[in-house]
């Protein structure tokens, strides 16, 4: 069978889009994207009846938010030790505390809203790819522990078979509170919630300029202009030029993924017997999961250059190599989809929320952005209504890219950097 180069997420459901109907000449809030950031944000204001216009240059959830492995993580992409020496004990707690808020808010999303999208509390593994990574797990469970009062299990090499029918692992780290999803339901039921709190989404609508006017702004697009007090950006990776101020300071790394068709029962319980989210230790890293019908999702970052028509083709290879040396007992077993997208990385590796004028933005997820999108899109909402909020992400220092003109030509020495460093160390 010759792998599909689509989305296996967009197969779980009938394709739709929302009915076309012509922009509104002014609303309050203009939120540009309709991923998890902008379809929570967009529920929140309806809710609270700020009439607020959702600008979706393709279909709902076209980028990354339906586009990744469904993985519901606690924690930042960074370590707790870095976060500590970098931001103090205090300002990581709170970081810590947001990302364990983040989980929950779209438990309560998924269970409030009735958002049929696989939801499961099934924990998350970090498996160890060098001695010297398992022999740093210790050391972050004590710190989880001692300052965040969250547990880690850790478990060493001779007992891992019982979480991963693999041996190429160093023992691994467990976190029971993280969860599954499929994403693509997720931001469909958001998008769908949001319409219903009175909120409208405009596919096919793409943001050509962004003018400051007497009262707000005027944001000019494809299908014509919309007048609004306020935006919220919250196109994560997918930035076009009209945004030149977050685009400089994002770097937008691809993220590739293969799915093989569904597995035996007896072969899916030998691979990941309790069902958990998995990813490796390296920078260069992996991740992988079994989906509800069994198959093996595996991801990774496979290449580093601009997104093209082509790197999807390309990674599969790779992609196929690196989950034979984990998995050798899948080297008959067809593949089935192959996809990618691009997520959003800043320099420091963290989310970032703030504002420039009445443009509101929330972005720099890092591969975390199931949760922290979710959750940063409601909170940038409730500041956006004038509420007092605690958020420990809002104004951290936000560095350009050196020498970006929002070409990632450089992506390839980042690639060759990461490669470095996990030959080193």
């Amino acid at each position: 069978m010759m792998t599909r180069e689509f989305n296996y997420w967009l197969t779980t459901f009938p394709e739709s889009e929302t009915p076309t109907s012509n922009l509104p000449e002014k609303t309050n809030v203009v939120v540009i994207g309709s991923g998890f950031s902008g379809c929570s944000a967009a529920l929140e204001l309806a809710k609270a009846g700020t009439s607020v216009c959702v600008l979706e240059a393709e279909t709902i959830g076209w980028g990354a938010s339906s586009r990744n492995g469904g993985m519901i993580l606690t924690g930042l992409k960074l370590g707790p030790e870095t976060l500590i020496s970098r931001y103090g004990i205090e300002r990581t707690q709170k970081m810590f505390a947001l990302s364990q808020a983040a989980l929950n808010t779209v438990e309560n999303y998924v269970t409030g809203e009735k958002i049929d999208c696989e939801f499961s509390r099934c924990g998350h593994l970090e498996m160890a790819s060098k001695p010297a990574h398992f022999a740093a797990y210790s050391r972050t469970a004590e710190v989880m522990d001692k300052y965040f009062d969250h547990h880690v299990e850790i478990f060493p090499r001779q007992d891992q078979s019982a979480e991963i029918g693999s041996n190429v692992y160093f023992g691994g780290l467990l976190d029971k509170t993280s969860a599954g999803v499929n994403p693509a339901l997720l931001v469909r039921g958001l998008a769908q919630a949001a319409v219903r709190a009175g909120a409208q989404i405009f596919e096919h609508t793409r943001v050509q300029k962004i003018e400051s006017t007497p009262g707000g702004v005027a944001v000019h697009t494809n299908r014509g202009i919309i007048h609004a007090e306020k935006v919220f950006a919250a196109t994560n990776a997918y930035l076009g030029n009209f945004l030149p101020h977050l685009q400089k300071r994002i770097i937008p790394i691809g993220s590739y993924i293969i799915a093989t068709e569904p597995l035996p029962d007896s072969l899916a319980k030998e691979l990941i017997p309790r069902n958990r989210m998995v990813f490796d230790s390296l920078n260069y890293l992996h991740y992988f999961r079994l989906t509800p019908d069994q198959r093996m999702l595996f991801g990774g970052r496979a290449i580093f250059k601009p997104e093209t028509e082509h790197t999807v083709r390309e990674s599969v290879p790779i992609l196929q190599r690196d989950l034979l040396k984990v998995f050798p007992q899948l080297e008959k077993i067809p593949l089935d989809y192959a996809w990618g997208g691009t997520l959003d990385f800043a320099l420091d590796n963290m989310p970032h929320t703030g504002r420039v004028g009445a443009i509101h933005h929330s972005i720099g997820f890092a591969g975390h952005g199931v949760a922290f999108a979710t959750h940063l899109g409601k909170i940038v909402a409730s500041q956006m209504l004038g509420n007092p909020v605690d958020n420990p992400f809002e104004d951290l220092p936000f560095r350009q890219v050196p020498f970006s003109k929002g070409i990632p030509f450089y992506l390839p020495m980042i690639g060759w950097y990461y490669k470095m460093l996990d030959l080193l160390f």
